[in-house]
């Protein structure tokens, strides 16, 4: 027993170090499939969409909708989804638990893609779009804080960034499946599309099978008043890995004291992320607004401007948003290891700046007429691919650089905020910009996306936080840890 109680309420507990000094074992991959996987649905979500556009927008598509309307009020509508989601269910993550709300919110998101396939007028389609994105939207707070409250620190940077990344490999997907859904040869106009929504309701079914045994964050049933309940998930979780390593496991670096709170004001959230920890919260701005105007309004178009600008045909959109969302996965997973040895600061600033000054040569390439299909989707390729990992880092530095108790709030209120800002404005001002057919006002989208990215890093260079392979709570101390015993800064394999 690592849990003793010095006063009622009170508990002095190692259980935050016994998790951080685990080696990585199977019993992590059944955290990332459970919860990591479901990523993979939000990029198969915002990919099919896109691609399918112009489909939806042709007679006999069974809806009376134009391609603007679906990349740009659809697409504002399931980010404003998403945000108010988070917002919403963040909130009940933080009172309620970790494991509770992703159940919960993967519900919504299986209800609400399941009646969008049964689309038969456009409000109805928008509808069920804003609350497809307001279930993912509860998603992006309760699985990154419970990924983080569950992988050791010495893994922490990689595995965020990886999983946040997996939206690409949907993105693969739902580009190849827009391919299929978009040939009328094998599908009719009325159907390919609403299969590819039912295919997103089957992969969560299984998610959600997957999930059932994924445990409840440790970190949050101790501050909870759930010490017992903690102590009985760890050992579990020990016994299995010393099972697996055939080895007694190393003693863990020290100790917390806590006093426990079955809840946490919501002023005293307000109060201790925009008053006590100012810095970082720019810093979550910044990183938020800057991703998700590049990815937001930006991607979202990027089947309109292939289709308008080098005039390729609707149904082989597909085949470059593949190529693109390939080189988007490949850049958390090669580079996600350097935010755990290089460092957060180096690596957030660089992989903003970089993705900024390309995207700024793309613009000016694209301007010149310089570019085709071909290298425009090249130069993505190569832009997206230090910009997912910049992205991807946004959610790593939220979680982990606020205390527990405000975790998936801190996630939610940054995603929502910076998601906003970019992601409701950026595809009704980037729908706007393509549709005119003019290469000076798709320029324009361009270099503001990209002004966003360097600004982003420019703050990163000064504030990011210095969190590799550090404890969360050496990061930030819980709002409720009384004192803190010999936590090691460091953590180690």
């Amino acid at each position: 027993m690592s849990v003793t109680a010095p006063q009622p309420g009170t508990v002095t507990t190692a259980i935050p170090a016994r998790l951080d000094r685990l080696p990585w074992s199977r019993w992590h991959w059944t955290i990332v499939i459970g919860l990591g996987t479901v990523w993979i649905l939000d990029g198969l979500e915002v990919t099919v969409v896109g691609n399918i556009a112009s489909r939806l927008s042709e007679p006999g598509s069974g809806l009376a909708i134009s391609s603007g309307q679906v990349t740009g009020m659809a697409a504002a509508l399931y980010v404003a989804g998403a945000c108010s989601g988070a917002l919403f269910w963040g909130r009940l993550t933080d009172r309620y638990g970790r494991k509770k709300l992703f159940m919960i919110t993967l519900a919504v998101y299986l209800g609400a893609t399941a009646l969008t396939a049964v689309s038969f007028q456009p409000w109805w389609f928008f509808l069920f779009r804003f609350l497809t994105g307001f279930g993912i939207g509860g998603e992006y707070a309760a699985i990154n804080s419970a990924i983080d409250e569950l992988i050791p620190a010495y893994y922490r940077g990689r595995v965020d960034l990886i999983i946040n990344g997996s939206f690409w490999v949907g993105a693969v997907g739902g580009s190849l499946l827009s391919i299929l859904a978009l040939n009328t040869g094998i599908l009719a106009k009325d159907v390919g599309w609403r299969l590819t929504f039912a295919l997103g309701v089957v992969l969560g079914l299984v998610i959600l099978l997957v999930r059932r045994h994924v445990p409840e964050s440790p970190r949050w049933l101790l501050i909870h008043g759930r010490e017992q309940e903690a102590e009985q998930v760890v050992s579990a979780i020990e016994r299995k890995v010393e099972a697996e390593k055939g080895e007694p496991l190393p003693r863990p670096a020290g100790e917390i004291t806590i006093h426990q709170r079955r809840s946490i004001g919501f002023l005293d959230i307000a109060r201790t992320v925009l008053s006590q920890y100012r810095k970082r919260a720019a810093l979550g701005f910044s990183l938020f607004i800057g991703q998700a105007f590049l990815y937001n309004a930006i991607t979202f178009g990027f089947g309109a401007i292939l289709t308008k600008f080098f005039h390729v045909p609707a149904d082989h959109t597909g085949y470059y948003f593949a190529v693109i969302a390939v080189g988007n996965f490949f850049g958390p997973l090669l580079l996600g290891k350097l935010f755990d040895t290089v460092g957060r600061r180096v690596m957030i600033s660089s992989t903003y700046l970089l993705s900024g000054l390309l995207l700024f040569g793309t613009a000016w390439l694209f301007g010149r007429g310089s570019l085709t299909a071909g290298t425009l989707t090249a130069c993505w390729c190569v832009v997206l691919f230090f910009a997912s990992a910049g992205a991807s880092s946004a959610y790593l530095t939220v979680s982990e650089v606020f205390p527990m108790e405000t975790r998936a709030m801190s996630i939610a209120f940054f995603y929502a905020i910076g998601t906003a800002a970019g992601g409701i404005s950026g595809p009704l001002l980037f729908a706007d910009l393509t549709s005119t057919g003019r290469v000076g006002d798709t320029v324009l989208a361009f270099q503001i996306g990209a002004a966003l990215m360097c600004a982003a890093g420019l703050v990163a260079a000064l504030l990011a936080v210095r969190a590799e392979r550090r404890s969360l709570e050496d990061i930030a101390l819980p709002l409720t840890a009384v004192t803190q015993g010999a936590a090691s800064a460091k953590a180690t394999p």
